[in-house]
């Protein structure tokens, strides 16, 4: 199901990992072998997920990877199709 507007996928590990957990970033940071200002650029929604960290953030909530990278392609495309009238681009068929 198409989401029109879905939360960038740091809002959610801030909403429903970290507050239910207590956990702070230098805390998540260790377990997550990453540096701070990797997860606070995804927390605060300036950076996206990527499969490693994907992969990283499966591990540490017990959740899939593709869980991660379905919410982060979902918010991409959903950003990218504020877009489409404004791109200029011609329908290709063929002869």
């Amino acid at each position: 199901m198409k989401m029109h507007n879905p939360p960038h996928p740091g809002k959610v590990l801030r909403e429903l990992c970290f507050q239910p957990l207590g956990l702070t970033v230098t805390e998540a940071t260790n377990a997550l072998g990453v540096s701070r200002k990797t997860l606070s650029s995804i927390l605060n929604c300036r950076a996206g997920i990527s499969p490693e960290m994907a992969v990283r953030l499966s591990i540490a909530f017990g959740t899939t990877a593709e869980s991660w990278l379905s919410q982060q392609l979902h918010y991409d495309l959903a950003k990218a199709e504020t877009k489409r009238r404004s791109l200029r681009v011609k329908k290709l068929a063929a002869a």
